[in-house]
């Protein structure tokens, strides 16, 4: 038997209230996909697509207007409570009391779930995001990257089966974001079933099994990771040539070909259509000898791009 999803949507409609009578935003169109248990799942969209009203929706703080939602097997209208146990959110925004300590921030969160003091895992948790040296220190004396991994430790406090990241390395640098990725991979070996919303699409490529994206309100992709990049049907060739190019080239075949360099052409063209020694083929046609080649193959940008339309 295959495990049940660690979360169910089913056709979930979010439309806000109108003012003055209008007719309010459709936020969500009916929406629907399950989160399998265990792995790395990316759910991604634009900006106003409707990820965080989804998200909004599993933690309570958004009614959804229709449609149903499970988390870890539990409805979260007739069984709210035992839905809510089952999942902790890691938000977009850093919200701390900034006179209480990590300490103090996670023996607070404890206590709201009513664990008893001997159950709390305040010091386990601080050591696993690498801030068992700030458990005294004031909130507000926290860099960005640890503000980040407090809010993680605080939405682990119940040890939910599930977690979900929205937007968790926005703004963050470099090696901070790196940080967090090895802390998100932890917990997921650990068991913990991730949810993570992005805008960093080289992050969904390499940390999720599997990706849902929403443009619009509406599901327009929910695949394997491997198999959504494979949707990508432009390639791009990188071609140096003897002699600097007169001109650009202009083929039927080419979706776009731009001269980067003197003697650099870009080639963007449709893999189901045309093969790179064809591409090579028009070049050469246009009086040009090729010296070097190199090709990129598409991403998860590139298909996030074709299905989406944002440029």
């Amino acid at each position: 038997m295959t495990n049940p999803p660690a979360i169910r949507i089913d056709n979930v409609v979010k439309r806000y209230a109108g003012v003055k009578g209008e007719e309010g935003k459709l936020a969500l169109k009916g929406v629907s996909f399950d989160v399998p248990q265990g792995g790395i799942f990316g759910l991604l969209g634009p900006n106003g697509a409707g990820k965080s009203t989804l998200i909004n929706i599993l933690s309570g703080l958004v009614t959804k207007t229709s449609g149903s939602a499970e988390i870890w097997g539990f409805d979260i209208d007739e069984q709210r409570r035992n839905a809510k146990r089952s999942i902790g959110i890691v938000p977009q925004e850093i919200v701390f009391d900034p006179f209480f300590t990590p300490y103090e921030v996670l023996e607070n969160q404890g206590g709201f779930y009513g664990i008893p003091k001997a159950d709390r895992r305040s010091e386990e948790l601080l050591a696993a995001v690498h801030l068992s040296d700030k458990r005294d220190a004031y909130a507000r004396t926290l860099s960005g990257g640890m503000k980040r991994r407090l809010l993680i430790a605080k939405a682990m406090v119940h040890s939910p089966p599930i977690l979900v990241l929205d937007e968790p390395t926005a703004g963050v640098d470099v090696e901070l974001r790196t940080q967090l990725w090895e802390l998100v991979r932890k917990l997921n070996a650990d068991g913990v079933t991730v949810v993570l919303t992005t805008h960093y699409l080289e992050e969904a490529e390499e940390l999720c099994d599997e990706i849902a994206i929403i443009n619009h309100g509406e599901l327009i992709a929910h695949k394997p990771t491997r198999e959504l990049v494979g949707m990508a049907r432009e390639k791009i060739v990188r071609v140096s040539v003897d002699k600097d190019f007169a001109g650009p080239v202009v083929e039927e075949g080419f979706a776009k070909a731009e001269v980067v360099e003197p003697r650099t052409l870009e080639i963007t063209y449709n893999r189901d259509t045309m093969s790179a020694g064809q591409v090579l083929a028009k070049v050469q046609e246009h009086g040009y000898g090729i010296e070097d080649v190199t090709t990129r193959e598409p991403d998860l940008e590139d298909v996030f791009v074709q299905l989406t339309g944002a440029g």
